[in-house]
């Protein structure tokens, strides 16, 4: 998708990309970060909304109709009882009941391309790593977002807990994504054992986003089995557990694990290697 700032015009568009995905015959759909509203931070605090708000009663009402699992990429979330917003993805069933809610773990602060992104400013960081089964179908689904993608003992713990296939709704810019996008998303998939589901944000959009596209989805060998090659658009691929069972089998990569060898460095041995020579 191409969101911007007008909500009405982003569920419109949204609408009819997800009703283009299940005629084709998807399954599961996944939409991108902030595809309800995206914008300027002053944008996204007036147009924050609870998890019961238009966009998240929209995608239940065509998780329904189509009879699909939704996973309506993330939305701006006001809560009550928080100062700031949460960056809410939510996870709809085939008869519109929320199946599993997320909130983005990894905020945003960064400065890329001459543009500098501070989402602690108005938004907190979610506390929960979750995964959800899609009914019956045998498939675990990991919930991830954006930023998310750069931190690998997150997809690592969802693996753990049973994913094999795993969302990354994104704004990912254009600044890094050639380089890093795709990169991250095979290799987050290869170390794992699991399918990758990317849905980006294409193109610009006040004040100052520019995003990489190239949605994608990807197999447990690397393999890109669909993309969006560019602009708007859907990308659809079959997703066969038996392969990933294949792959699992001929590298045993997740069952070979060694824990009682691993322990995470203290603060004293982190200090010593960042001051050293890396």
């Amino acid at each position: 998708m191409n969101s911007g700032s007008d909500r009405d015009l982003n569920l419109e568009l949204a609408e009819g990309l997800v009703a283009r995905a299940a005629d084709e015959g998807a399954e599961l759909v996944v939409l991108p970060e902030k595809w309800p509203l995206l914008g300027s931070p002053e944008d996204l605090i007036a147009g924050a909304e609870p998890i019961d708000g238009p966009a998240m009663s929209a995608a239940a009402t065509w998780a329904s109709e189509r009879e699909i699992f939704l996973l309506a990429g993330s939305f701006a979330e006001r809560r009550s009882d928080r100062d700031r917003l949460s960056n809410t993805s939510v996870l709809f069933g085939p008869d519109g009941s929320s199946l599993a809610v997320y909130r983005k773990i990894h905020l945003f602060d960064v400065e890329v391309g001459g543009v500098e992104y501070r989402e602690s400013a108005t938004e907190e960081p979610g506390e929960e790593v979750v995964n959800a089964q899609l009914g019956n179908t045998g498939f675990d689904l990991g919930m991830t977002v954006c930023f998310d993608l750069r931190f690998p003992e997150l997809f690592r713990i969802l693996a753990l807990r049973g994913a094999n296939i795993v969302a990354v709704p994104s704004a990912f810019t254009a600044h890094t994504g050639g380089a890093h996008w795709e990169v991250l998303l095979r290799a987050r998939a290869i170390e794992n054992q699991t399918f990758i589901a990317a849905a980006n944000q294409v193109g610009l959009a006040d004040p100052q986003y520019d995003s990489h596209g190239n949605s994608l989805v990807c197999d447990a060998w690397g393999t890109v089995l669909a993309r969006v090659e560019e602009g708007v658009g859907v990308a659809i691929a079959d997703c066969d557990l038996g392969s990933l069972e294949d792959v699992r089998n001929q590298i045993p990569a997740l069952s070979s694990r060694q824990p009682d060898a691993y322990s995470w460095p203290g603060p004293g041995e982190l200090n010593l290697a960042v001051g050293g020579a890396l």
